[in-house]
């Protein structure tokens, strides 16, 4: 009996240990800074992270850490990863949550493909399932994993003011996913309306499809308008890297991924 006792006590202070520890495993990597190496190898590949205000520079290193931590980069058709691809991919993974308690938690493998990559599209309308290869740039699978070109994800970054950046895109549907489904309404930082955010998103959203559908140009990607969750991503590869564009065209937009990131990157300089 004493036994069963004793195994009874041990299993819960065995799981209490190990989930302290990985408390503290998490802290420490996200209060260690990267190497002034590390540092540079991010500012040349990601530019846009030299106009993020100085009191986030610390935070953007330990999400860096815990970043490449937590996941495993894998080269596919015979891509070498390299440590300049791993800082560049995390970087721009983890300036869309810097400042917020937003995290990746259900990620654990990113797939890079030397560049565009084909993919299998499974669509079904009714009772009729069809099934088309399709390329791509990149992908966000429901809890992982991210695939990614690894030529337009470095593009991406190096071009940090048109608008357009596979890895914000794709990493924005992780972000989406953490609700639970990928529909363009995530997780809400606290303060923020689910009514307001809903009324926003999708007026927002109609007014982009008749802009597209009249052949209207828009700071949004026309990509944007086939579906709620790929006007959320597209909205967000603008709002960091046009925000002033997008704040004048679309300023509730602006508005709410200001208040869901906590940043706001009208103000960098």
């Amino acid at each position: 009996m004493w036994i069963f006792l004793a195994l009874v006590m041990l299993v819960p202070a065995a799981l209490g240990y190990r989930y302290w520890a990985r408390r503290q495993a998490r802290h420490r990597l996200l209060d260690t800074p990267l190497s002034d190496a590390q540092r540079a190898t991010i500012e040349n590949m990601v530019p846009i992270v030299r106009r993020l205000p100085p009191g986030l520079r610390a935070v953007m290193d330990g999400k860096v850490n815990l970043f490449l931590d937590q996941v495993d980069f894998v080269g596919c058709d015979g891509l070498e990863v390299t440590e300049d691809m791993q800082l560049s991919i995390a970087a721009q993974a983890c300036l869309l949550v810097v400042n917020s308690e937003l995290w990746y938690e259900n990620l654990t493998t990113v797939l890079i493909y030397p560049n565009a990559f084909k993919s299998r599209q499974r669509r079904q309308s009714g009772y009729v399932v069809t099934e088309q290869e399709v390329v791509r740039t990149g992908e966000s699978w429901d809890r992982g994993p991210v695939i990614l070109s690894w030529a337009h994800s470095r593009q991406g970054a190096l071009n940090d003011r048109d608008g357009q950046n596979v890895v914000f895109h794709e990493f924005a549907h992780q972000i989406d996913d953490l609700s639970g489904r990928t529909n363009g309404v995530p997780i809400l930082s606290q303060g923020q309306s689910f009514a307001e955010w809903e009324h926003v998103f999708l007026t927002a959203y109609d007014a982009h499809v008749r802009a597209i559908e009249a052949g209207h140009r828009t700071v949004i990607d026309p990509y944007g308008a086939e579906g709620h969750e790929e006007f959320f991503a597209v909205s967000v590869e603008v709002f960091f890297e046009r925000p002033q564009a997008l704040k004048s065209d679309v300023p509730e937009v602006y508005e709410q991924l200001s208040k869901l990131f906590q940043l706001d990157p009208v103000a960098w300089s």
